[in-house]
């Protein structure tokens, strides 16, 4: 999922202008982020644009084996991270409830809309990357509501994520069971309307847009981006609202470095560096960023209430609930 969209000349200015008071800030840091390579070192490279005298490594894979690696480092007592960007703030709430995360009270987030942040202050949102319903455009039907999926047009043609393998989809089952009157009995229904759920939210789009289904529950910028480049899909945010995963970024309470580990998260959520996110493609955290090429007017998505902490409580049950329904 590399987008390879060059840092404008007047993006990267604005980013060196950060590199004044930042230069009492040196040494090295250690980024642990489950981004595309592409966006972790565009991340990785302007930061040290904007702050020069320190120097950041970073590992990438997906959140799962990040969080293994990461995990394993922990029981042996010692692990290099300083920092770590990934997908979903339900990870972030076990890490917490462990004392694994450094604070950083000083973090200016008054910008933000309540919820983008942890309120303690210990794991910050980098971005809005929301699940609503992609359709391929051979479809009679055009989807305008989460209900919509269950009309008879749709019946066997609907496609999601698991959330036995996706976080994201975690997040989406749990916001949908929590804002949606008929809670599990959505999902109840969609699986007696034949609707299919596996693997993740890429093999999603290439059902639809091969047209194998006409429906499916996918992360926004894949349908978008797809578009854009010719793909038959449309990608649409349901009246009732759509789940979102932040991207969070936090600081490792092990951390050596916390004065750079704390610019570096200053850095991204700044308004210079929602800029970046930007850039990459990405729909910002940040309110007073503009939205990527395809997008609606942000006043115009409603993202569901979410929250992380019940959320980590309720995973285990919530998949179970999921696995016996859907029969996985």
């Amino acid at each position: 999922m590399n987008r390879m969209i060059p840092l404008s000349l007047g993006l990267v200015a604005s980013l060196v202008l950060l590199a004044g008071p930042a230069r009492a800030v040196e040494g090295t840091l250690t980024l642990y982020t489950s981004q595309p390579n592409t966006d972790a070192q565009q991340s990785v490279d302007a930061f040290m644009k904007a702050y020069p005298d320190v120097t950041v490594t970073f590992v990438r894979d997906g959140t799962t084996k990040i969080m293994a690696k990461l995990e394993a480092e922990l029981a042996a007592g010692v692990t290099p991270a300083d920092v770590l960007l990934i997908a979903d703030s339900v990870t972030m709430e076990g890490l917490k409830a462990r004392d694994l995360l450094l604070s950083h009270p000083d973090a200016d987030i008054s910008a933000y809309a309540e919820g983008v942040h942890d309120s303690g202050k210990t794991w910050f949102g980098t971005k809005l990357i929301t699940t609503g319903i992609m359709y391929n455009t051979a479809a009679t039907m055009i989807p305008a509501s989460w209900e919509d999926l269950l009309k008879d047009e749709a019946k066997g043609q609907v496609a999601m994520p698991s959330p036995l393998t996706s976080g994201a989809a975690l997040i989406h089952t749990a916001t949908l069971v929590g804002n949606l009157d008929a809670g599990w009995g959505y999902y109840e229904a969609l699986a007696a309307h034949g609707a299919q759920a596996a693997g993740g939210n890429g093999g999603i789009l290439t059902q639809v847009a091969g047209g194998e289904k006409l429906y499916g529950m996918v992360v926004d910028f894949l349908p978008i981006r797809e578009k854009a480049k010719g793909a038959p899909v449309e990608f649409v945010f349901p009246e009732e609202g759509v789940s979102a995963i932040s991207e969070p970024v936090a600081i490792l309470a092990s951390t050596q470095n916390p004065d750079a580990a704390k610019a570096f998260v200053d850095f991204l959520i700044s308004k210079e560096g929602q800029e970046l996110a930007l850039s990459q493609g990405y729909l910002p955290a940040h309110p007073d960023v503009a939205v990527p090429e395809g997008f609606p007017d942000r006043s115009t998505i409603k993202v569901m209430p979410f929250d992380a902490a019940k959320a980590l409580a309720e995973a285990e049950a919530n998949t179970a609930r999921f696995a016996e329904i859907f029969g996985q």
